[in-house]
């Protein structure tokens, strides 16, 4: 007999804080996020060597509220950049564990999450999982083709935030997401926008170099201009340029979209064009994305913190109303959508799969 309810532990590790909460079924029992300081000179800097106090501060939170590990009938953790994979529910192994602290596919805190993750639940005897990770692939062959042999079109895109309000959208349709066709902007530090056909992304802006600029990236650039910026500095200079001090930061100098709508309002033009050329840039990539499913779209979602702003938000549908039916989710509840993930393993409506899954 199955439980009345099931325990599910999240956790979702960035640069700056780990995110914990703890759920009985989805309905939010506690959370925290707890701010994580690093010094780059100290071994925090490096993904091992802050598994002691990030795992530390987890079980801290879990004592604090008064949860037994014994209770707990799932551990699932936002999940890293590993190697390219379908998306779905992958149990945490020691593959990906290996593969995650090697930074062999990319260097990230949310690596962190899984590794602890399966550290916890090999305490409490039960499974630890992700959920439609950041390498989540299943782009189409044609999307992969980029312009130059030697260099391919990768997968790397916020697929569980996408997913989320994805499912929202097919929820409010009265439909299921593994039948209907949508284009998802996920707006926040950084921005991808995905075709989903029938529950499977077939191609998208990249999370961290390709698409719109973003509060902090610089997106898609023009490539023989981008040459001469690289040529006399090194690949992780550029890349800071890049990732990190590109966008609104580079042109406003700040990256915080509340403080640049307070500059407009103080009557700032710059930052008027600006922001408004990032919601241009947002608007060209659903448009590029709604011709990859050929126009046969249920809707248009736009979610992350970025959807917050009403301003942005209404750029952006003065130019893609006429493509569909829009959808607007602000915030990102991944949080939600891992205790969601888990849940549907625990009640047996998605089986779990094993990493690295096959394309």
């Amino acid at each position: 007999m199955s439980p009345a309810f099931f325990n599910i532990l999240v956790m979702n590790i960035g640069s700056t804080s780990t995110k914990v909460a703890c759920y009985k079924d989805t309905e939010l029992i506690a959370g925290s996020n707890i701010p994580f300081e690093k010094n780059l000179l100290s071994p925090y800097h490096d993904l091992a060597g802050q598994i002691p106090q990030r795992k530390g501060q987890i079980l801290d939170f879990i004592a604090g509220y008064g949860v037994e590990l014994n209770t707990l009938n799932i551990v699932v953790s936002r999940g890293g950049v590993g190697a390219p994979c379908p998306s779905g529910v992958y149990e945490v192994n020691q593959a990906m564990c290996d593969d995650l602290l090697s930074t062999r596919f990319a260097k990230h805190d949310s690596s962190l999450g899984p590794v602890i993750s399966k550290d916890i639940a090999q305490e409490c005897g039960i499974k630890a999982v992700v959920v439609d990770p950041p390498s989540t692939d299943e782009f189409h062959p044609l999307a992969r083709i980029s312009g130059l042999p030697g260099i391919q079109r990768g997968s790397v895109l916020h697929a569980l935030s996408q997913k989320a309000a994805a499912r929202r959208a097919s929820a409010i349709i009265g439909g299921s997401y593994n039948e209907l066709n949508f284009v998802v902007a996920h707006l926040g530090g950084g921005i991808s926008v995905g075709a989903h056909l029938k529950g499977r992304v077939i191609d998208s802006t990249h999370g961290l170099y390709e698409g719109p600029f973003t509060p902090e990236r610089a997106g898609s650039l023009p490539t023989l201009p981008l040459v001469h910026l690289a040529r006399d500095r090194s690949v992780s200079a550029v890349r800071d340029i890049l990732v990190g001090g590109s966008g609104l930061k580079a042109y406003l100098g700040t990256d915080d979209a509340r403080k640049v709508e307070e500059m407009i309002k103080d009557g700032d033009e710059k930052a008027l064009l600006v922001f408004e050329a990032m919601a241009y840039q947002i608007a060209k990539a659903i448009g590029a994305m709604a011709t990859v499913i050929k126009g046969n779209l249920d809707g248009i979602v736009i979610t992350g913190g970025l959807a917050y702003s009403e301003r942005l938000v209404n750029w952006i549908k003065e130019r893609i109303s006429f493509i569909g039916r829009v959808f607007v989710f602000p915030g990102e509840d991944e949080m939600l959508a891992l205790a969601e993930g888990g849940l549907r393993v625990l009640k047996g409506e998605e089986q779990i799969k094993t990493y690295p899954g096959e394309l």
